[in-house]
């Protein structure tokens, strides 16, 4: 996504949205509502996460954001948009790291260059995946699927919504840490692969925490471990892979905003301290809950450590598996 004075953009699977706002010697100034343009591609979790930053910078900088979703490669149309817009605080980008973290590892010839492209602003809110598997699955525990996918080298097969997504990449860092081979079985979005795993097609899947929860909470699938490194508010019994035997595990679908390159620091500064501020505010935690997404308000310092750890980690896997989109 992309974030202008005028419009606020976000980018997840297929489509990026652009916030767009104005700004005046260091910080943004009243404007009248920007435009919306380009293709709209509405709802999922970035989206909501766009709209909901967009309205607490409007509120908070006295200015007026607008969503504005751009379709195509993994959200890097809309980040091609922003990278290429003039550096004057006008136009941000809201992207999740599947666009700033993955797509540019798997896409040759994006037109810019992520990393020297823009500048990080915040990173706003995570959401943990669950590694899920019918609820007759033999193994009850990851380590027992661990024991009992060894020997059996590429036969344990494994859902995902598509070729370089995050469910597919966290598997395969997951398996590489075990010295286990699982068959990748990709799917054309989320909904396909969950309906695969719950007919049996795949044996097992990492299904982002909102999705799965209701069919945990139902017994058609049981959770053996979580993503990220604490457990899941929603499910506290559930343990982390970390403490499942792969020390230091943490695969997530994270959201960030970031400025393109050149844009004013104390412009930069005042976007971080607002959206860092937002993000840490008891009303977005509650409006955030329900999809079960964790809000972080990172602050400029600690965004750049983890935005260099977070695109190692995932190059290293796309370029040890010959993974491409292209």
């Amino acid at each position: 996504m992309s974030i202008t004075r005028r419009t606020l953009g976000a980018g997840l699977g297929l489509f990026a949205a652009a916030i767009r706002g104005a700004a005046a010697q260091g910080g943004l100034s009243r404007q009248p509502p920007g435009h919306r343009g380009g293709a709209l591609a509405a709802g999922g979790s970035t989206d909501f996460v766009a709209r909901l930053i967009a309205q607490e910078l409007s509120t908070r900088m006295r200015g007026q954001f607008v969503v504005d979703n751009r379709a195509g490669a993994s959200g890097t149309v809309g980040a091609g948009m922003v990278a290429r817009a003039r550096p004057d605080g006008f136009t941000l980008l809201m992207a999740p790291n599947s666009t700033f973290a993955m797509a540019p590892f798997l896409i040759s010839n994006l037109g810019f260059d992520m990393e020297k492209g823009f500048a990080p602003v915040s990173l706003l809110a995570t959401n943990g995946m669950f590694v899920c598997v019918k609820a007759g699955f033999p193994a009850k525990t990851l380590e027992e699927l661990v024991a009992q996918a060894k020997p059996k080298s590429g036969q344990v097969s494994y859902g995902s919504g598509g070729v370089g997504v995050s469910n597919h990449l966290a598997v395969e860092i997951f398996a590489a840490a075990s010295g286990i081979e699982l068959l990748h079985v990709p799917y054309r979005g989320g909904a396909p692969a969950m309906q695969a795993l719950l007919g049996g097609e795949v044996q097992l899947s990492f299904v982002d925490t909102v999705t799965a929860l209701p069919y945990l909470q139902s017994g058609e699938l049981r959770a053996l471990a979580v993503t990220t490194l604490q457990r899941a508010a929603q499910a506290p019994a559930v343990p982390t892979i970390a403490e499942s035997g792969i020390p230091g595990y943490r695969a997530s679908t994270d959201f960030a905003l970031f400025a393109p390159a050149g844009t004013p620091d104390a412009v930069v500064a005042a976007l971080s301290e607002a959206a860092m501020a937002a993000m840490r505010s008891p009303a977005v935690k509650d409006r955030l809950a329900p999809l079960a997404i964790d809000p972080v308000g990172g602050n400029r310092a600690e965004f750049a450590g983890y935005l260099a750890e977070e695109s190692a980690k995932w190059r290293d896997i796309i370029r040890a598996k010959n993974i491409r989109l292209d």
